[in-house]
């Protein structure tokens, strides 16, 4: 699903990934830990193609990232990643169904085909009475599960998920990470998720531990 080969990135003179490798397979739950400043975040991005390291392969579902120029790229990220950050980045004026419909249509996938797919993801969710509110009118674990939905509305290959329960209470949290794994038994998803959560991190099938740059 996901292969990395010696991923280099540096900002300037510091070094923040010296060479890493990362193996992921489809339907895994891989958890990547470590201090502020290892390197985390970064990997992420990478692997999510929202930045470009500076040396080293990466394959996501045997395409090539190298291979592709920007609007591939675009193409490819929206159709096969889906990303649910630790601030859930609703767009504030459009109700849940809304949000969560954006990446179909910037997929070209028709408004009927988004909506019902969307109204399936929030139905699913627990969200079936509140999908027609707006973020501000939903509390923050069900501004988190929009967000989960609007990430997996167009079936992507892999889910990244950085610090995803950072914002919420412990029962919340606990909610959410449970939801991953029931998402990873219904639909066989993969998720790679950042967090500085021990319980998350340990429920994962691997739990990748960052330090300095490299996974050890």
């Amino acid at each position: 699903m996901i292969q990395a080969n010696s991923l280099k990135k540096s900002y300037g003179t510091l070094d923040v990934l010296k060479g890493v490798n990362i193996s992921i397979n489809k339907g895994e739950v891989i958890s990547i830990v470590g201090a502020s400043g290892a390197g985390k975040t970064t990997l992420l991005h990478i692997l999510g193609t929202l930045d470009k390291a500076g040396s080293g392969t990466l394959q996501i579902n045997n395409v090539t990232i190298s291979g592709l120029n920007d609007k591939k790229l675009a193409d490819f990220r929206n159709k096969n990643i889906g990303f649910v950050f630790q601030f859930h980045h609703l767009l504030p004026e459009f109700t849940a169904l809304e949000n969560v419909c954006i990446p179909a249509f910037i997929a070209g996938v028709s408004k009927s085909k988004a909506e019902e797919k969307a109204i399936e993801l929030l139905t699913f969710l627990g969200l079936k009475d509140r999908m027609n509110h707006k973020p501000n009118e939903l509390s923050g674990g069900e501004q988190q599960r929009v967000a989960v939905a609007r990430a997996l509305i167009n079936d992507p290959a892999v889910v990244l998920a950085d610090e995803p329960s950072g914002n919420l209470d412990s029962k919340t949290a606990k909610e959410l990470h449970q939801l991953f794994f029931t998402l990873r038994e219904k639909l066989n998803q993969t998720f790679v998720i950042v967090t500085h959560n021990e319980e998350l991190a340990n429920m994962a099938d691997r739990k990748l531990i960052m330090k300095d740059g490299n996974i050890i």
